[in-house]
């Protein structure tokens, strides 16, 4: 069976802004709804660019954002990091912009909830990464790569983009970062540059570093990828490829200069493999192993109970049973030595038949809801999911029940 699809980015080049949304235009994102959630911003200074371009041999999507000569931001640059300092002219005029007035422009456009939420979070990134870096409240951030008219038109568009596909789970690859220096605003900085490893740090971004001279993630990149990336960043073992798109980068380093965005299809065996493991702990506290399972279940278990149990002596204590799949028995493990005071854990390989799963959404009285559809046979369950659940409980102020009944009924 073919569960629900993912959107993965593989940044086996980096990750930039342009990059971001060439790659998703590419991949299906509707480019006429992209032109106008940018003509609704307060704005100017620019117009985009879509086309076609070869990227090493490759048809890839180009996204530019072209600047008129008061706006235009000089980017990071070869020719900086090999010394050129003449690429750079210092007259031309930069706009300065702070989180509140980069605030005051997403909110001013046309866009969807969902895209501004999603761009402001990755301003907000942003923010918190330079604030650290110089030392200042986010709020009192004035820098010019993010206040830049193209960095601004960037975020928003990938934003945009993202929404307008709506994946249900995005998955994204380690980082790859080259080496040296760059020129920037503030000096010469070494790469990843502050804002990189800082965003990196604070969202536990996975990074690969390579020997290409260059800067291959940018703070901005490196914001979109935080800003999607998800607790369980993880590809399926077995999957299909349903459709790519290819971003080109506008710089020419030693690396393909591309990111490639893919929907993924897992592929998931009516009878699979699952591994049980099992622990005794007899000296934890509840919420100690309450805060145990939390991690487990972040990590990606399929399931976690505690069984209460006697030991030897009569010692009151619980057995720890964890679910997951064969590839994350070590993360289970290690979280499970760390914590809780078990020093050995047992393991069991299994297979399970499991019924055939699909999730959809339904429309109710009360809103928008997800189901989860399980077959086997002529056999056919419904669940409501209770996210879902507890989201239209909350908004509409009823009770439990009667909202999961007009769930259960609408699917039906």
């Amino acid at each position: 069976m073919i569960s629900d699809r993912i959107l993965y980015l593989e940044c086996r080049s980096g990750i930039s802004g342009d990059m971001t949304v060439a790659a998703l235009l590419d991949l299906g994102a509707n480019e006429n709804k992209l032109r106008e959630a940018l003509d609704s911003l307060p704005l100017d200074g620019y117009e985009i660019r879509i086309s076609r371009v070869k990227k090493s041999g490759l048809d890839a999507c180009d996204f530019a954002v072209l600047l008129d000569e008061e706006h235009e931001n000089h980017d990071h640059d070869m020719n900086y990091l090999h010394g050129d300092m003449q690429m750079h002219n210092h007259s031309h005029h930069h706009t300065h912009r702070g989180l509140p007035e980069i605030r005051r422009i997403i909110e001013a456009g046309t866009l969807t909830d969902g895209a501004k939420k999603l761009a402001l979070r990755m301003f907000d990134i942003l923010a918190d990464a330079e604030a650290k870096a110089h030392g200042v409240p986010r709020e009192q951030v004035h820098f010019h790569e993010v206040g830049a008219v193209d960095s601004i038109v960037d975020i928003v568009a990938a934003a945009v983009c993202l929404d307008d596909l709506s994946p249900e789970r995005i998955v994204v690859s380690a980082l790859s970062e080259g080496t040296g220096t760059v020129l920037c605003q503030h000096g010469v900085l070494p790469i990843p540059v502050p804002a990189v490893t800082n965003i990196v740090t604070a969202y536990g971004l996975p990074i690969h570093h390579t020997k290409v001279q260059g800067e291959l993630v940018t703070p901005t990149g490196a914001a979109i990828a935080a800003a999607v990336m998800q607790k369980h960043n993880e590809l399926p073992v077995d999957y299909t490829i349903e459709n790519i798109g290819i971003g080109a980068g506008k710089r020419a380093y030693e690396t393909a200069g591309i990111l490639r965005a893919m929907w993924i299809l897992p592929l998931v065996n009516e009878t699979d493999r699952i591994v049980k493991l099992e622990a005794n702990i007899d000296d934890a506290t509840g919420e100690q192993l309450s805060y145990c399972m939390d991690c487990l279940m972040e990590a990606g278990a399929r399931d976690v109970s505690f069984v209460p149990l006697y030991m030897k002596k009569n010692r009151p204590a619980y057995e720890v049973h964890v679910i997951c799949d064969p590839c994350d028995v070590s993360r289970m493990e290690e979280i499970l030595f760390r914590e809780t005071t078990t020093i050995g854990v047992r393991r069991s390989a299994m297979e399970r038949t499991v019924m055939q799963r699909e999730e959809r959404n339904v429309e109710t009285p009360f809103g928008s809801a997800r189901v989860k559809v399980c077959s086997h046979g002529t056999i056919r369950k419904i669940y409501p999911e209770y996210e879902s659940v507890r989201e239209l409980c909350r908004k509409t102020k009823c009770d439990f029940r009667k909202v999961y009944q007009a769930i259960l009924d609408a699917a039906e």
